[in-house]
């Protein structure tokens, strides 16, 4: 994070260029975002009293309201890709309490929590191949290995974090017992099936003709590529017990240290 000087129309407070892990190339032109950075304020007592809103809290926004309170870039919350938001995030907790995070893992050998301490400013984000991306657009092709069907897919937004949300509550109000988070997501990622872009077409393909091994694939491509900031750490604990790429917990204590909520 590079400090800049802060506009004082915009914030009385010193702000922080963060820069953005998918370097604001798959965002449309005419985009604040195409920059590949975003300006964020410190944290204030204002943020604070967010942090412990009972109301957000409890139906799950605290974060998301913590971040628009934070971000000073005047660009369209639910435009950001969700790697970009988890930068974002991390960005926000060093600038409201440092870098210094104190959590516990379990370590099954002991069958005892152990305290780990990370500095966040060493998180790197995950490297983006260019090559992948044409003509500056959200999409990206795939050829499903058991089918051999070209399919076309996008990053997920904040935005369609949210729809995809909505749809499957919606489901599950209709069928308590159904479990359709994992087929509702490729509904919204995928874009085009054999160069078929109609949302009708995808949908039945994804609930009649998606096999599961292929829908495996392609969500462990879209992890590999998808730019995003690397919340993980490797552990070493008592008893010669070691853990790679495990991931980091986010929770209350990480935007509040001393938080007891």
């Amino acid at each position: 994070m590079e400090q800049t000087q802060q506009n004082p129309q915009k914030t009385q407070f010193p702000t922080e260029e963060v820069t953005l892990p998918s370097k604001g190339l798959l965002y449309p032109e005419g985009s604040p975002l195409k920059k590949g950075v975003i300006e964020m304020k410190y944290m204030t007592a204002r943020e604070e009293d967010i942090l412990t809103n009972q109301n957000y809290i409890q139906n799950g926004t605290v974060i998301d309201k913590l971040l628009q309170s934070l971000i000073i870039t005047d660009c369209d919350y639910n435009e950001i890709l969700v790697g970009d938001k988890n930068a974002i995030m991390v960005a926000a907790r060093i600038l409201g309490y440092g870098s210094d995070y104190d959590f516990n893992y379990y370590n099954p050998k002991t069958k005892e929590n152990e305290e780990v301490k990370i500095d966040l400013t060493t998180i790197e984000d995950k490297e983006l191949d260019e090559s992948l991306i044409k003509n500056g657009r959200n999409e990206f092709d795939f050829t499903l290995p058991s089918t051999k069907i070209l399919v076309t897919f996008k990053l997920l937004t904040h935005g369609d974090e949210r729809k995809i949300a909505s749809e499957i509550r919606g489901l599950k109000k209709i069928n308590k017992k159904s479990n359709p988070e994992i087929s509702t997501r490729m509904k919204h990622i995928i874009t085009s099936v054999n160069g078929d872009r109609e949302s009708k077409s995808i949908r039945d393909f994804v609930d009649i003709s998606l096999l599961a091994r292929d829908a495996r694939a392609l969500r462990k491509y879209i992890r590999k590529i998808a730019p995003d900031t690397n919340l993980v750490f490797n552990f070493e604990g008592d008893g010669g017990y070691t853990a790679e790429d495990v991931d980091i917990p986010i929770g209350a204590n990480f935007f509040w240290p001393d938080a007891t909520i």
